[in-house]
């Protein structure tokens, strides 16, 4: 059944992180979309915000979160010369950081997505052994399981 409230696009959200498995995700999807058209793709990464008493002070916490949002900026740019070298479009291909509060990392991204209206989530296994998964869960598993109105491409 075709759910009217959110029609089919070709807006792709790919959520990543510094890991070889993102990477291969970003590689994946730009190899495979290389001569299509039409297709948008927004490269995601969801900078976790600090607990309050994580840091002594607020000055600490914002110089914490100017290098590591300089250091996400990086890893984001890479991703995105990715499909630009593949042959995407530069206004076809977005990057976007946001720090958020995120009890569930994979509750942020599924927000993300239905904020950007992307038909299409992609994003790498996550690199756990069966017990550690079974344990913890993993952000790729619940993303599976909870996405609703979308397709999920977990790609190792």
């Amino acid at each position: 059944m075709i759910n009217r409230e959110n029609p089919f696009n070709k807006n792709i959200l790919i959520a990543v992180d510094e890991s070889e498995n993102a990477r291969r995700a970003v590689s994946y999807v730009s190899q495979l979309l290389a001569d299509t058209k039409d297709f948008k793709i927004v490269i995601l990464h969801v900078i976790r915000q600090p607990e309050e008493d994580y840091f002594a002070t607020s000055t600490e916490k914002e110089k914490w979160l100017g290098k590591y949002k300089l250091k996400v900026d990086a890893m984001l740019e890479d991703y995105r010369q990715m499909f630009l070298h593949a042959g995407f479009n530069a206004e076809d291909v977005s990057v976007r950081s946001t720090v958020r509060y995120c009890p569930s990392l994979a509750e942020c991204i599924l927000a993300e997505r239905y904020k950007m209206k992307c038909s299409t989530i992609v994003l790498g296994r996550q690199g756990l052994s069966r017990s550690e998964e079974f344990l913890f869960g993993s952000v790729s598993s619940k993303i599976v399981n909870h996405a609703r109105n979308c397709t999920v491409w977990v790609v190792e």
